[in-house]
C-alpha cells in the first residue's frame, strides 16, 4: 500500500521549528532579514516573490523587497546587490529569475556574498556541496532530502536514480544523495534505455520538466518516488514528471503534485535565511 509524503504537512512542521529559531535569534538582538529583488513584470515571478515575503513575515523575519523596472541596467542591479551585501540587517539575498535578457544572470548571482546566497546557487556554495563542506544548499533539492527523511528509510547503500541534470535540481540533489551514502545514477536526454536504468532504483527523483515522463512500467515495486516536476495540463490542472496513477500502486512512498515538493522550496529558503543569520 503506497504512502503519501505530504509536503504541506512537513513544511508546516518545519515552519514551527524555524519560528522557534527566529525567536532565539531575536532574543540575541538579531532579526533574520531576507532581501528579494524582482526586475520587471513577470506574473509568475510576482506570485513567487509575494509568497516568499508573506512567509517571511509569518515567521517573524524581516522582509525587504526591491521591485525594479525591466529597463534597469546591469550596473544598477549589481550596485544594489553590493549594497545588500554590505547591509548587516540583510542575512539573505534572493534575485528572482528570470531576469530581463539584457542582464547576465550568472554575473548577478556571482556578485552575491556566498554567506547570503540563500538560493544556494553561488559557485562557492555549489563547490562546498561538491567537496562536502558546510554551506547554503539549493532550496528544492534540500526540500527533497527533507521529504526523504519522512520515510525513515536509511539512504546508505540504496540505489538512487535522478532523472534530470539541471543545475537547480538534478545535479545538487545527486550530490546530496551521494553525501547521504546512496549509490547515485543521473539520467538525462542522452541516457540509453532510460526506463531500464530507472527500474533499478530504490529511490527515484524525477526532475526533468516533462509531464508524466516516468511511467509505471519504469518503477521497481516498493521504490520511493519523489516528483519534482510541476507541469500544467491543457485542462489547467497541475501534473508532475511522474505518471501518478500508474506509479502510485507500485511505489512504497510517493509525493503528490501539487502538495509534495512544491511547499518545501519556500520553507527551505526560510531555513537557509535563518541559518545565514545564525552564522553571523
Amino acid at each position: 500500500m503506497v504512502q503519501m509524503i505530504d509536503g504541506k504537512a512537513v513544511a508546516q512542521r518545519l515552519k514551527q521549528e524555524i519560528k522557534a529559531r527566529v525567536e532565539d535569534l531575536k532574543e540575541k538582538g538579531i532579526t533574520p532579514g531576507l532581501a528579494t529583488i524582482l526586475v520587471g513584470e513577470d506574473p509568475a515571478s510576482h506570485v513567487y516573490v509575494k509568497n516568499k515575503n508573506a512567509t517571511c513575515q509569518e515567521l517573524g523575519m524581516r522582509s525587504l523587497h526591491h521591485h525594479l523596472p525591466a529597463s534597469t541596467t546591469e550596473e544598477a542591479l549589481l550596485k544594489l546587490v553590493h549594497d545588500l551585501n554590505d547591509d548587516s540587517q540583510v542575512h539573505g539575498i534572493l534575485v528572482q529569475l528570470p531576469l530581463p535578457k539584457h542582464i547576465h544572470s550568472e554575473k548577478i548571482l556571482e556578485a552575491i556574498n556566498p554567506l547570503k546566497d540563500v538560493d544556494g546557487f553561488h559557485p562557492v556554495n555549489v563547490g562546498n556541496l561538491v567537496i562536502g563542506r558546510p554551506g547554503l544548499r539549493p532550496c528544492t533539492p534540500y526540500g527533497v532530502m527533507k521529504l526523504l527523511e519522512e520515510t525513515k528509510i536509511p539512504l546508505a547503500g540504496k540505489h538512487a536514480v535522478v532523472v534530470g541534470r539541471s543545475n537547480i535540481v538534478g545535479k545538487p540533489v545527486a550530490l546530496m544523495l551521494l553525501a547521504a551514502n546512496a549509490t547515485v545514477t543521473v539520467c538525462h536526454s542522452q541516457t540509453k534505455n532510460i526506463e531500464q536504468v530507472v527500474r533499478q532504483a530504490d529511490i527515484v527523483v524525477a526532475a526533468v520538466g516533462k509531464t508524466h515522463f516516468v511511467r509505471g512500467s519504469w518503477v521497481k515495486p516498493g521504490a520511493v518516488v519523489i516528483d519534482v516536476g510541476i507541469n500544467r495540463l491543457p485542462n489547467g490542472k497541475l501534473a508532475g514528471d511522474v505518471h501518478f496513477e500508474e506509479v502510485a500502486p507500485i511505489a512504497s512512498w510517493i509525493t503528490p503534485v501539487p502538495g509534495g515538493v512544491g511547499p518545501m522550496t519556500i520553507i527551505m529558503l526560510m531555513a537557509n535565511t535563518v541559518e545565514a543569520a545564525e552564522m553571523v
